[in-house]
């Protein structure tokens, strides 16, 4: 059974750090595009940030650009999002996802991805 799980979400003072972590398990996420997005309540869910199969190319959502790292460690099957100077509007619930091994590039859609954690929750006080 193919899993994804996030980990590390919580409270954080605006202009704070937080570091998620997605574990996947069930196979190996080597080699396959991955990506971290976030739904704030009453909204859609919204790309964040994506690293291509290999981890030398990523993406980010304008709103955290020059704020967010996404990053990668194959060897232990685990995809990071390190979030600094945290604002308010950060807060919404985080999850990671993979795309399919056929794609080498990241996605900025949900539907361009298959699999998907139940997500780690950041709260933001400003």
């Amino acid at each position: 059974q193919v899993q994804l799980v996030e980990s590390g979400g919580g409270l954080v003072q605006a202009g704070g750090s937080l570091r998620l972590s997605c574990a996947g398990s069930g196979r190996t996420f080597s080699g396959y595009p991955m990506g971290w997005f976030r739904q704030a309540p009453g909204k859609g869910r919204e790309f964040v940030a994506g690293i291509s199969w290999s981890g030398s190319h990523t993406d980010y959502a304008d709103s955290v650009k020059g704020r967010f790292t996404i990053s990668r460690d194959d060897a232990k099957n685990m995809i990071y999002l390190h979030m600094n100077r945290l604002k308010a509007e950060d807060t919404a619930v985080y999850c990671c996802a993979s795309r399919p091994l056929r794609y080498k590039s990241t996605g900025y859609r949900p539907e361009q991805y298959e699999y998907w954690g139940q997500g780690t929750r950041v709260t933001v006080s400003s």
